[in-house]
């Protein structure tokens, strides 16, 4: 991931195997990462079971926020792609319970389709 995008506040994709081996703590039994994304030191993890979103806080990132959402508490989503000015992509998830969505910046290289049609398979079914 370029400086430039990790300034702009734009995750990139990360290696599953990289992703499994930092967070082997808080991974369910048999739980697998399908997807990740890092913007310097928070993280975006897809699992088979759920979304982890990965706040690293303060200057030494030692306190740590893990937010879990099941699959099943995401009500909507929209996906924004890249375009010609617009270099970066854009996931927003509104969860119930909760009025506002959460917006996740992605870089231009995050392949967004791959992001979308998990997303779709987990909430909308197979």
């Amino acid at each position: 991931m370029g400086l430039f995008n990790a300034i702009l506040g734009n995750a990139g994709e990360m290696s599953l195997d990289d992703a499994t081996e930092e967070l082997a703590t808080i991974l369910g039994e048999g739980e697998q990462i399908e997807l990740a994304y890092k913007l310097i030191r928070d993280m975006i993890i897809l699992t088979d079971r759920r979304l982890i979103l990965i706040n690293k806080q303060g200057l030494t990132g030692r306190k740590v926020e893990y937010r879990s959402l099941p699959y099943k508490s995401i009500t909507m989503y929209t996906v924004e792609t890249t375009g010609h000015f617009d270099l970066d992509a854009e996931l927003k998830l509104w969860i119930s319970g909760q009025h506002d969505p959460i917006a996740l910046e992605f870089n231009g290289s995050t392949n967004i389709y791959a992001l979308q049609g998990l997303l779709a398979a987990k909430i909308a079914g197979k």
